[in-house]
């Protein structure tokens, strides 16, 4: 049984087999007749050659479901502000009916060939779509609110339908297939695009400065790989003068020197884009010496605060500290120890009496000896309890003398009697006894 698919074959093939066949040639026919088979598969079934014409992945529900779980975005379609189907291998843009929401949408490296079924993607502000297989911009109509648009590296020939773009601020169209200004001219339909990359198409026709020229907001251009470079006289220069707004030129930015000298050449020539560089260079110079001055004077400042500090602390030093210079804390800290030491009674009007006060009896061991007075040799020694005996006081008289100590301890009228010989001091003798 034939599918649709082997009977478009032979009906494709049917015009050669019958052509090799009414030459009479039997051997040219059976030749066809192999190379049919080998197209569709020597000793592959129907079924097997379906299978390798199918057309690939698609974006069906069921994908997308699978998808959103596995990049851990929203399983409710039209909570989803940015979908990737890059690298995915589809060659049909299907299935995006319920992602109304989307603001992004990434459709890069695949194989796609028409732009189509974005109805409902009202909401899109950034389309990617490079490195796919379209021939035509189309179908961008809903895209109202589309500000970026990359279809570079496909095969579009003509810039069209994209005035429908009224926000459109880039457009990425390179690694395509323009030559003319003619392919190009529906640029001037959109001007509010300020990022145009043209870069690596055939573009050859140096006319297509005027449309560049109608688009009002234009500040980054890419024309590198094209041969209208070559073409256009003094390149570089020629585009900057009549491009008033650009910025940014192929691989490099325009910077407000080299947009200076460009206008002064296209004034007074070589010879007034000499004198111009010579003011920027006069003026950046000028520049480079007040920064140097500044940082002298930085330098200068700071060193002279710094000589006045160790001065003021050299006069800190010599100075009392009445006369220096104290912080606050410091100074309550002065002031806290100066009312303390006030606080304290004086000396003077401290009373003796209300003083709790011990006293010990003194007393003086004369020895038996008839003699006044003792060599130095012999003199008493002190200790703890007071005068000890001399080396004649006997064992008796050290056991009356310890005696009488402890009895002075234990009496109360002790303390009286100290303090009567303290205002009248007399001498308490103890004679020796035999």
């Amino acid at each position: 049984m034939e599918t649709g698919y082997t009977s478009t074959l032979k009906n494709k093939m049917q015009p050669k087999l019958s052509s090799e066949v009414s030459c009479g040639d039997g051997e040219q026919a059976r030749k066809v007749s192999q190379s049919a088979e080998q197209h569709c598969g020597k000793s592959g079934t129907v079924e097997e050659v379906e299978t390798k014409t199918s057309p690939g992945p698609r974006i069906t529900k069921e994908f997308l479901k699978e998808h959103c779980k596995r990049n851990k975005l929203y399983l409710t379609p039209s909570l989803n502000d940015t979908l990737y189907l890059h690298f995915k291998g589809f060659t049909v843009i299907e299935g995006l009916e319920e992602y109304t929401g989307l603001l992004c949408l990434w459709l890069e490296c695949n194989g796609i060939r028409k732009i189509e079924k974005l109805h409902n993607q009202t909401e899109l502000r950034c389309l990617f779509i490079h490195q796919n297989l379209i021939h035509t911009l189309e179908n961008l109509e809903p895209l109202t609110k589309l500000r970026t648009l990359n279809v570079s590296n496909n095969y579009i020939k003509v810039i069209q339908n994209i005035s429908c773009l009224s926000e459109l601020s880039t457009l990425q169209i390179s690694h395509n297939a323009l030559e003319s200004v003619s392919d190009v001219q529906e640029l001037c339909h959109c001007p509010s695009i300020s990022v145009l990359d043209l870069s690596h198409n055939r573009l050859n026709d140096p006319e297509i400065l005027t449309v560049l020229e109608k688009l009002p907001n234009l500040r980054v251009l890419n024309l590198m790989g094209n041969n209208v470079i070559k073409k256009i006289p003094n390149y570089r220069k020629s585009v900057i003068v009549r491009l008033e707004l650009l910025t940014y030129l192929d691989d490099r930015p325009v910077f407000p020197k080299e947009r200076a000298c460009a206008e002064a050449w296209a004034v007074g020539g070589l010879e007034g884009e000499r004198k111009e560089r010579e003011v920027w260079q006069t003026r950046e110079r000028k520049k480079i010496e007040e920064s140097l001055n500044s940082l002298r004077l930085i330098k200068e400042n700071a060193l002279k605060q710094r000589h006045a500090q160790e001065q003021q602390k050299m006069i800190r030093i010599s100075e009392p500290l009445e006369d220096q210079n104290v912080s606050s804390e410091d100074l309550k800290q002065i002031e806290q120890e100066e009312k303390e030491s006030k606080d304290l009674p004086d000396l003077d009007t401290v009373d003796i009496e209300t003083v709790p006060r011990v006293f010990r009896p003194i007393i003086e061991v004369i020895s038996g000896s008839s003699s006044d007075s003792e060599p130095e040799d012999m003199s008493p020694e002190f200790s703890l309890f007071g005068k000890v005996p001399t080396k004649n006081t006997s064992i008796r008289d050290e056991s009356l003398i310890f005696t009488k100590q402890r009895e002075a301890e234990m009496d109360p009228r002790a303390d009286d009697e100290q303090h009567m010989t303290e205002e009248k001091p007399k001498k308490c003798l103890i004679e020796e006894l035999d």
